[in-house]
């Protein structure tokens, strides 16, 4: 056997999604932050994600995370989150497969019942708390980064539909939320491939006509995810499809996705804070999802590890407005109101693996089909 780099991995899924994670080969990526890494990683180790995640070594809907050592002294990792659509400032599913995976692997140190882990992300810090039993994840519940709806009642032209009636809400990344019933389309799987189109064009719709930008960090930006809910959901349960670029569906409930409609619900006066929520994936998976404080975008920690916590009356720094033209010409201004969510689930470890590149393989970056 030929190699000349070698990438160790343990595979998990949550509740149905997959999670890789790169536990050893790629080194510390450069950056004084995990934003930062994120950013050095998407221009110049890109062909890492390709090669981990697209065929023949992954598949469509392939998603992962690159353990990291942490770049602030309240984390105990760092975590760059990867997929066949790009590296992610946050991910839900990803962040329950690696809190699984660092108990069961022994790379933390575990207690029973609860070991808490916290993860120094793009978008924030995450805590996550695992529940063990006799040495095994039995769920795990993660405390996301400050969520918000970004704008309610918003339509976009999307053909041969016409005017398609959208809220857009942020829980990690952004989400464009859309009534299935809408689009005159069945809530059924066997419908599968009309949903992916319909998904895919509202997203390449609210990209082109109203394309979200994070009012703290502008480099997170765009919209790679559409909830799609089925009729009859609500506040307490909703079934829905997560169509996500550049075309599958999340298997999971999608954490980012359930702070999002959380955060969308909350906003709408639909869910109260300290209130059990439902979510059900395409697959039927479940999260539980609680909102459990409010606050205001500024007062929390926020993407790049900055703190942006003082008092109203001190002004934003230079490259922090206090307020933040977005597309569409809806202002959102640092104080909006935020949510802090958490989200439950369970992962479980299906394999581990060493990834080997041999310089003869014509494929070195993958390929997509």
């Amino acid at each position: 056997m030929r190699s000349s780099r070698v990438f160790h991995a343990v595979d998990s899924h949550t509740e149905g999604m997959p999670t890789r994670v790169i536990t050893g080969g790629v080194g510390v990526v450069p950056g004084a932050t995990m934003s930062d890494r994120r950013r050095y990683f998407i221009e110049h180790l890109d062909h890492i994600r390709k090669f981990l995640m697209n065929e023949p070594r992954g598949h469509a809907a392939m998603s992962g995370a690159i353990l990291q050592p942490p770049t602030r002294p309240d984390a105990d990792y760092g975590v760059l989150y990867i997929e066949t659509s790009g590296c992610l400032p946050m991910c839900g599913h990803g962040t329950i497969g690696v809190a699984t995976v660092l108990v069961e692997t022994g790379m933390v140190e575990v207690t029973e019942p609860v070991t808490t882990i916290r993860l120094d992300t793009p978008a924030g810090l995450v805590v996550a708390q695992v529940r063990v039993t006799d040495g095994a994840a039995t769920s795990v519940v993660l405390r996301n980064v400050p969520s918000f709806a970004l704008g309610l009642d918003r339509t976009v032209r999307v053909e041969p539909w016409g005017d398609i009636p959208y809220d857009l809400a942020f829980g990690g990344n952004f989400y464009a939320i859309v009534q299935l019933d809408k689009l005159g389309i069945p809530f059924a799987r066997t419908e599968k491939q009309r949903i992916l189109d319909a998904g895919l064009a509202i997203m390449a719709a609210v990209n082109d006509q109203d394309r979200p930008v994070h009012p703290l960090d502008p480099e997170i930006n765009g919209c790679h995810h559409v909830y799609l809910a089925a009729p009859g959901s609500d506040a307490r349960h909703s079934r829905h499809a997560m169509v996500i670029h550049p075309g599958m569906f999340d298997r999971s409930p999608c954490g980012t996705g359930t702070s999002a409609r959380m955060a969308q619900l909350h906003a709408r006066g639909e869910l109260a804070l300290d209130t059990d929520f439902d979510n059900e994936s395409f697959i039927g998976t479940h999260f539980t999802g609680r909102l459990i404080e409010e606050g205001v975008l500024g007062g929390h920690d926020v993407p790049g590890g900055q703190d942006l916590s003082a008092a109203p009356d001190v002004p934003a720094a230079p490259d922090v407005p206090a307020a933040l033209d977005v597309p569409g010409g809806q202002e959102a201004p640092r104080g909006l109101t935020t949510v802090i969510p958490t989200i439950e689930g369970r992962a479980w470890i299906t394999g581990t693996a060493q990834y080997h590149y041999d310089p003869d393989d014509p494929f070195p970056e993958g390929f997509e089909l």
